[in-house]
């Protein structure tokens, strides 16, 4: 439902914010970035998931001071564009849609390579489909539809933490190359893949009940928790398997319990990977539809993707754009591909945020000076880390974004 004027009803509290930023978070980037990681990091992969961490804390309490003073959809789109001027807040904007566009597609490949190798394009595009049909009747099924993927990936997760620590560590084996600092910063760049979406509680800003305290609470215990899971899982996962093992394997948690002693458990194991990647898949489209929607209210995107439907209270036609090009995205890209691509994205899109954070003073409850500094330090160098493929597709698209920009100004004048 909508207000008078047209604004997203603020329906969601602290509960469901926290459970929307754990089904963004806790999802297909800890199946689908941890062999990758540990191929660039070796043994060094949790200090690589310490390294994105600190980008991830500094990124949130960022985005955290902004979104409480800045409660409307769209995130850094709106920060940046409120503190550093009107192009900056669309590159941020065009980076998080396009970058987390990719991230939707690499969700939906996740559930196709586990459900149906065969026919992982396939699949991927239905549960497109389905999740967009979903996010289309209003964000309270979306949020109960979170809440239960959670508690069943959560119970997964826990249950290969358990096996690995108790099973067989006996075939750990590290790998042979000596593994430098460029490789430990690109682990971080693609593990950063799986905390991103700590902040899609801030893009849903204008559905939150009183956000200026309800939103720097979700993101902080969204991201708390989803460490902790994160840091549990890569310890058991390099017990049993080692760096080397990790690295070389497609489905690392199910090859993890399998070599612990425990092979019964590997088809749960996928199963729990298919249904969390489905609930990164909702909370994802969700995310980039509300951005969508704020750049489309500003001509930045077609006005006719501003569209609030009457009677679920969403930006349906946002939610269904998004729905399509995902789909398109899904059965053409590839996976890997698409996780580098959208980390390079993504972290312009925080550098931005970072940015605009530095700019607030002491009564708009600006963050400790070191974190806004920090995190874009740690955006920029990361980003720069990650494979060159990844760093100049990102660069390429969001050179298009700033020319198209440039050129319906110049249109415009």
């Amino acid at each position: 439902m909508t207000t008078d004027d047209g604004a997203l009803r603020r329906r969601l509290g602290l509960t469901d914010s926290v459970v929307i930023g754990l089904g963004s978070m806790v999802g297909a980037g800890i199946f689908a970035a941890l062999a990758p990681a540990a191929a660039a990091a070796g043994s060094w992969l949790l200090l690589a998931l310490a390294i994105a961490a600190v980008v991830a804390y500094c990124n949130g309490t960022s985005s955290a001071r902004l979104a409480a003073l800045y409660p409307v959809s769209g995130g850094t789109y709106v920060y940046g564009r409120e503190r550093l001027g009107a192009f900056w807040g669309y590159l941020a904007g065009w980076g998080f849609v396009v970058g987390k566009t990719a991230s939707c597609a690499a969700m939906a490949l996740t559930v196709g390579t586990y459900a149906w190798p065969e026919q992982a394009k396939a699949v991927a595009v239905g549960v497109v489909a389905a999740v967009t049909a979903i996010n289309y009747v209003g964000v309270q099924k979306s949020a109960l539809a979170t809440r239960m993927i959670v508690a069943v990936t959560l119970a997964v997760l826990a249950a290969v933490v358990a096996v690995c620590l108790l099973g067989n560590h006996g075939g750990a084996s590290p790998l042979g190359d000596e593994v430098g600092v460029r490789g430990i910063l690109e682990a971080a760049g693609l593990l950063f893949f799986a905390f991103a979406g700590y902040a899609r509680i801030a893009t849903l800003g204008e559905e939150v009940r009183d956000p200026r305290r309800t939103i720097p609470r979700a993101i902080g215990l969204a991201l708390g928790l989803t460490l902790a899971v994160y840091a549990l899982v890569a310890m058991a996962a390099l017990l049993v398997l080692g760096s080397a093992g990790l690295a070389a394997a497609a489905d690392p948690l199910a090859r993890a319990v399998t070599a612990a002693g425990a092979p019964g458990l590997a088809p749960v194991v996928r199963v729990g990977a298919v249904v969390a990647a489905t609930g990164s898949l909702l909370a994802l489209v969700l995310g980039v539809s509300r951005t969508t929607l704020a750049m489309a209210r500003n001509r930045h995107l077609p006005h006719a993707l501003a569209a609030v439907h009457p009677r679920f209270g969403v930006p349906h036609r946002a939610e269904l754009a998004v729905g399509l090009v995902v789909a398109v995205l899904a059965a053409t890209v590839d996976l890997r591909s698409a996780i580098g691509f959208s980390s390079f994205a993504v972290l312009v899109y925080y550098l931005v945020a970072n940015i605009s954070a530095a700019t607030l003073t002491a009564a708009e409850n600006r963050p400790p000076r070191a974190i806004p500094i920090i995190g874009a330090l740690g955006c920029g160098v990361v980003a720069l880390s990650l494979p060159l493929g990844s760093v100049l597709a990102g660069a390429a698209v969001l050179a298009v974004g700033a020319a198209y920009y440039a050129l319906r100004g110049f249109a415009r004048s």
